[in-house]
């Protein structure tokens, strides 16, 4: 696979030290490059996608990747030193992919975001319009208050249900497992495994399978950081001061304002959106290509049908996946894509089934196959128990 891994020198400003921003291009050069910018915000770009990156060449695309300032191989100044909370902006953001297309040669490309990288192409498609020249947004993340959005179906499955799934959800909460703890873990076996994969977990007592799920679902105090990989601290200050990730609990059950809460301390109050993307969308008069999973919470269908309801040239594309695909299920985000720029995205909607049918790779691919063994192995743990 061509690859070359580059920096581009960003320069000092009133909030940001000069910084080495780098960047990633692969595949064949195309007439449209693809930039592909993933969630978080705290998810690098050069190492966790060198898959993604390998198939997408394999497939024809020209594909850029950029390291976000703050994470991975842009979190330090030119001394060394971790960049400030000032340099911290979404518009900075944007003006460093804008900066990379300038670098390259390109005068327009393709933007591909996924979760909070869905926020950031619609951001940049409203800062800087005239260097889209299509977009794909997969899990699109819109507003701070489609909150009331996500609290709607969370507790449709998890609480007001009358079955047994909410019924052990129920359970856990009067046994005393942190509310928090129980949203994150049984919204994350959710979106990966469905409800063959909740309900094993809120049957019985919390086992590996939980403890597991916990330390890749929630956010404690402590802030994970894998270097190269993932990098919350830093960015975490866009998150809270321009995302509103802390946001305001409206005292029934199963909130996911208080996902983040633990942490609000450190990081700046909530100052404002930069964009009113509801609003900005409506102007976007390139072909828009909206991917969503039908056990997406985090973003629910019902953002991706009120894009696509606004957008002039906008297609859905339904599949049957949790959230973030580029994450999840990413050759069903490459395939479509690669549509897109092949200016073939109307036809995708009548291709959802065999996205659907496309094998899953990468880490969050293989995941859930990990958490049933490991619920399996609880079972058969407590089975051995009660038979002393």
């Amino acid at each position: 696979m061509r690859e070359s891994v580059r920096s581009l020198r960003r320069p000092a400003t009133d909030e940001a030290p000069a910084f080495d921003l780098t960047y990633v291009r692969s595949g064949p050069r195309g007439a449209t490059p693809v930039v592909v910018v993933p969630g978080g915000p705290g998810l690098a770009s050069v190492l966790p996608y060198a898959g993604l990156r390998r198939w997408a060449a394999r497939g024809g695309l020209d594909l850029i990747m950029v390291e976000h300032r703050g994470i991975g191989r842009s979190r330090s100044d030119l001394d060394g030193r971790p960049l400030p909370p000032e340099a911290m902006r979404v518009t900075a953001v944007l003006d460093d992919l804008a900066a990379v297309l300038d670098a390259e040669g390109i005068d327009r490309a393709a933007i591909v975001g996924s979760s909070y990288g869905s926020y950031l192409a619609m951001t940049f498609g409203a800062r800087h319009p005239q260097r889209v020249a299509s977009m794909l947004l997969d899990s699109a993340l819109q507003s701070t208050h489609d909150i009331g959005l996500e609290r709607a179906r969370l507790r449709e499955l998890f609480w007001d249900a009358d079955d047994d799934m909410a019924r052990g959800v129920k359970r856990l909460v009067a046994d005393g497992v942190d509310e928090r703890v129980v949203l994150d873990i049984v919204r994350a076996a959710y979106e990966l495994g469905g409800t063959d994969l909740v309900h094993p977990l809120v049957r019985h007592e919390p086992g590996f399978a939980w403890r597991a799920l916990g330390a890749y679902a929630t956010r404690g105090r402590s802030i994970a950081r894998i270097p190269g990989i993932y990098d919350f601290d830093l960015v975490g200050t866009i998150a809270f001061r321009e995302l509103h990730y802390a946001g305001t609990p409206d005292g029934h059950p199963l909130d996911p304002a208080l996902t983040y809460l633990p942490l609000a301390h450190r990081y700046p109050a909530f100052a404002g959106e930069p964009y009113d993307l509801v609003e900005a969308v409506r102007t976007f008069d390139w072909p828009l290509v909206v991917l969503s999973g039908d056990r997406d919470l985090r973003t629910p269908p019902p953002i991706a049908e009120r894009v696509v309801a606004s957008a002039p040239d906008a297609v859905l594309v339904r599949i049957h996946n949790g959230h973030s695909a580029l994450d999840t299920h990413p050759l069903a985000l490459l395939n479509a894509t690669r549509r897109l720029v092949r200016g073939q995205q109307d036809r995708l909607p009548g291709d959802e089934a065999a996205l659907d049918r496309l094998p899953r790779k990468g880490l969050s691919a293989s995941f859930p196959g990990m958490l049933v063994g490991l619920a399996r192995f609880d079972a058969l743990v407590r089975r051995r128990v009660l038979k002393r």
